[in-house]
């Protein structure tokens, strides 16, 4: 059960489902990455241009999935459910999280028909919120989760958010926050020639490290922090392009800050839909995303699949699995340029550095795959399924 067709999940979904043990349907609220609508985040309309539906069974759960919009709580209602949780046979019931009523309502059904439910989140102990937002939403969770039978933990940061509200280590399995590294490994492999083409395309004609931040522009993703960075080390001396790309409520203002630090060096490339976004990180050589209050980050799983060091925010939720310190890349403080330049300036002058760390990247990330998931999803489901035929049906 979840809200829409999402670029990260669908591959994940097909496959699960190729393997002989399990018959995967996912049921969806809305179609609206299908048909197109403005998402807040990125301030225009999205709709991507990657197979979303293939490989698995796939159903809209009533007329309104063809206009219901992702909003609050309970702008996602599908009493549809009912009808669908009660003729089939499903084994388990898997719901990610509970942001929408819909989710409250599958894992409802589910426990009405004695269906075992597993969740998967990614919310971790480092997320800000309100104090008292945050005391009762952990008890009202706390109090849910002794009637969830598995939970699966997308990385460290949430493994242990689960035993903080006291989930027994039994109950929780491995299921990685993973990209189709296949598919960003594949078209991130560019010639001398295309790469040459996609840099031209950001007026880059020579060899001079570029730094790509790519992203929704938000405050919390400081999108500011690289352009003022950019200001310090272009003030030591250091040559380089910056590369932002991506839309959203700060694109004007990033715009005029360019402007007013004489910059010079900055390309506002704008969204950059599922199919392009390799393209951008072959022709790049450093990702950089001083997010704060990031739950994961899953563009970094993609910068990584195209062999590039990482530049984050040290409270990110990918942080814990995903960048080693010096190794594959640097952390810096979300909100402090300062930082971010002194993270930076080891890798916009030393090119030898910026090929150690991406081969890195593209070495552990190449651990951090669908294949997991399907390791960990499979250790979940067996002795929880008790249906014939193909194997368990989530």
């Amino acid at each position: 059960m979840t809200s829409h067709p999402i670029q990260y999940a669908a591959p994940l979904y097909a496959y699960l489902n190729r393997h002989p043990e399990l018959d995967i349907t996912v049921f969806f609220c809305t179609d609206i990455s299908l048909r197109g609508a403005r998402d807040p985040g990125f301030g225009r309309s999205v709709a991507w241009d990657v197979d979303l539906l293939a490989g698995y069974t796939a159903v809209f759960l009533g007329e309104r999935a063809k206009t219901r919009s992702k909003a609050g709580f309970w702008s996602l209602v599908c009493p549809e459910l009912a009808r669908e949780i009660k003729k089939n046979r499903f084994d388990v019931v898997w719901i990610h999280g509970q942001q929408f009523a819909a989710y409250v309502f599958a894992f409802a059904l589910a426990k009405l028909r004695g269906i075992p439910v597993m969740t998967r989140a990614d919310s971790h102990m480092g997320l800000v919120r309100p104090w008292l937002r945050r005391e009762v939403r952990n008890s009202v969770l706390a109090l849910q989760y002794r009637f969830i039978e598995r939970f699966l933990a997308v990385g460290r940061a949430n493994h242990d958010y689960y035993r903080a509200l006291g989930v027994p280590e039994q109950r929780i399995f491995h299921v990685p926050f993973s990209v189709d590294n296949e598919r960003f490994m594949r078209a991130s492999a560019l010639t001398e020639a295309e790469r040459a083409e996609v840099r031209a395309g950001m007026g880059v004609f020579d060899e001079r490290p570029i730094l790509l931040f790519a992203s929704k522009l938000l405050p919390r993703k400081h999108p500011d922090d690289l352009l003022h960075a950019a200001a310090m080390l272009k003030a030591q001396g250091h040559t380089f392009h910056v590369a932002i790309a991506g839309s959203g409520v700060l694109s004007a203002e990033l715009q005029r800050l360019a402007a007013e630090l004489q910059l010079g060096n900055v390309s506002f490339v704008g969204f950059m839909n599922q199919s392009q976004l390799p393209r951008l990180y072959a022709a790049s050589d450093v990702f950089v995303l001083s997010a704060e209050n990031e739950p994961w980050g899953l563009i970094v799983n993609e910068a990584m699949c195209a062999g590039l060091p990482v530049v984050v925010g040290a409270g990110m939720g990918c942080v814990p699995d995903l960048v080693r310190e010096g190794v594959n890349g640097f952390t810096c403080v979300a909100g402090n340029p300062k930082s971010l330049a002194m993270a930076l300036g080891a890798l916009v002058g030393d090119a030898a550095l910026r090929r150690r760390m991406g081969n890195e990247s593209r070495r552990l990330i190449s651990e951090w795959s669908y294949e997991e998931g399907l390791q960990g999803i499979l250790a979940a489901v067996r002795g929880l399924a008790t249906g014939a035929g193909r194997g368990a049906r989530a």
